[in-house]
């Protein structure tokens, strides 16, 4: 059958599931809304402008974008690549999730919607032939625009497929012709899993988990080293949450009448205003809920004289999030072990961020924050020396418990499929963007310290970038050291 013959084919088939996810949608509502008339449904499908949009620019990151899809063409010749944004997932009866595109799909092509795929075909010399499938406006004629789930009028208008094409750089065809697209497609496939169902279901006899897991280790490891884009957009991201971090820091007064909440529902605010949303569940910690890493319930109080653990990240529009943590005393002051935890904190993490540099073991910052920390346990009586025993047995880490960074950018973990020897085994490089987060958690009902230590929980966290020389902090715009912080704090509190 010749192609143009196979696309009015696939074309009438996904008109007909549109009508046919019409007709269901309409069965559904008809169950709790009035009948639909043949006059009022002849009546709907008349009197609609043109709003088709012509000459639109293209999405700030489109150059980037088919950089990326080359670099992927180059490392698999003569294969499919089949990577999907995913799907919408339901939270709750007839409701669902935010839709938040697949990394990989993102990264690929600037897309954020649900349902889309990218499929790039082989082509011979020149390599392969992109295409990005996705869900056209809805159709007038057969009511999906009013009658379907995914209608305009229920869910907003999308981009035309002639629209899209030109916002994102590369041929746009309907998504619905997918499934049967991939069920007669010959030749080495691979597909990015877990992301869609029906995707997988039409390639399940072409597939094999082994080869779809190198390439998306190939994906996680092409996001190693960020390009301009990718560093200006983090920056951006520091920028806004440093914003958040103040919005907080004027609030705290109503989060000590309310909770952790009003802290939480604060950075929100900002994060919704200035970004897509925020990277990660935000950590609002509040005395030795500080002690406890990913406490995400933030529905604890909110006292004087504790100090307040906040780890929290703007995402940005384009899915790049900041990770910013800054202990701060909610009252405004450090007590005199507050600042003795805290200062020992800082000295860490400034030990840290200086072994972050191109040519230096990913390791490095680890270990040299750590070495510090650790002094200070032998220092204050906490750990039996020498030194260099304790960190041989890892005994610091009943206080410091976790890794001191990690890979920045779409993910807050990102290149999470990285091999080790890419990764953490690896060396830094010019464009690696990673987080330096050093701690110290002393919990509630730790006896082998002082009284006076338990439930006291400090992490001072900065988003760093490696340069040709050295590194560059994204987030230096929120102070660090103690008496910084309490300065920064009193003035935004006058």
């Amino acid at each position: 059958m010749a192609e143009e013959e196979r696309g009015e084919e696939r074309s009438a088939e996904a008109g007909t599931e549109a009508e046919t996810e019409a007709e269901r949608f309409k069965q559904r509502k008809n169950s709790v809304a009035p009948k639909v008339s043949d006059e009022l449904t002849e009546n709907m499908k008349q009197g609609w402008a043109d709003t088709e949009r012509r000459d639109l620019p293209p999405v700030r990151q489109a150059e980037h974008t088919a950089r990326r899809r080359a670099a992927l063409s180059a490392r698999f010749p003569g294969e499919r690549l089949v990577v999907p944004a995913g799907r919408l997932k339901t939270r709750s009866n007839d409701t669902d999730y935010p839709f938040r595109a697949a990394v990989e799909y993102a990264y690929l092509t600037g897309n954020q919607t649900e349902d889309g795929v990218l499929v790039l075909e082989p082509d011979g010399p020149a390599g392969h032939r992109a295409t990005l499938y996705l869900l056209p406006r809805s159709s007038r004629e057969n009511g999906e625009f009013w009658l379907s789930g995914q209608g305009e009028l229920w869910v907003g208008r999308r981009d035309s497929l002639a629209e899209a094409a030109q916002r994102y750089g590369l041929p746009v065809e309907d998504v619905r012709t997918v499934p049967e697209l991939l069920k007669e497609a010959t030749g080495p496939v691979r597909v990015v899993r877990a992301h869609d169902a029906v995707v997988e279901a039409a390639l399940t006899d072409k597939i094999t988990a082994e080869r779809d897991e190198e390439l998306r280790v190939f994906l996680s490891e092409m996001r190693l080293v960020k390009d301009d884009f990718e560093i200006a957009e983090l920056a951006r991201a520091c920028e806004s949450t440093a914003r958040g971090f103040e919005d907080v820091v004027r609030v705290l007064d109503r989060a000590e009448a309310t909770s952790e909440r009003y802290i939480e529902g604060t950075f929100f605010l900002r994060a919704r205003v200035e970004g897509n949303d925020i990277g990660y569940g935000s950590i609002c910690a509040a005395g030795p809920h500080a002690t406890t890493l990913h406490w995400v319930r933030n529905d604890g109080p909110v006292r004087s004289g504790d100090l307040l653990l906040l780890d929290a990240g703007v995402e940005g529009t384009e899915l790049y999030t900041a990770d910013i943590t800054r202990t701060l005393p909610i009252n405004g002051r450090f007590d005199e072990l507050q600042r003795r935890i805290y200062d020992a904190v800082y000295d860490a993490q400034e030990a840290g961020i200086a072994a972050v540099r191109p040519g230096a073991k990913y390791r490095d910052f680890h270990e040299a924050a750590q070495r510090v920390l650790t002094e200070r346990l032998v220092e204050w009586g906490l750990l039996e020396g020498p030194v260099e025993r304790v960190l041989e047995l890892g005994l610091q880490r009943r206080w410091t418990l976790h890794n001191t960074g990690h890979m920045l950018g779409m993910d807050v973990h990102d290149c999470a499929a990285a091999r080790r020897e890419t990764y953490v085994e690896g060396t830094l490089e010019p464009g690696m963007c990673l987080t330096v987060e050093p701690g110290l958690y002393f919990q509630p009902d730790d006896l082998t310290v002082p009284e006076e230590y338990r439930g006291i929980g400090v992490r001072i966290e900065d988003d760093i970038v490696v340069t040709e020389d050295g590194s560059r902090n994204l987030s230096a715009g929120l102070p660090r050291r103690a008496d910084e912080v309490e300065a920064w704090m009193a003035a935004l509190r006058a």
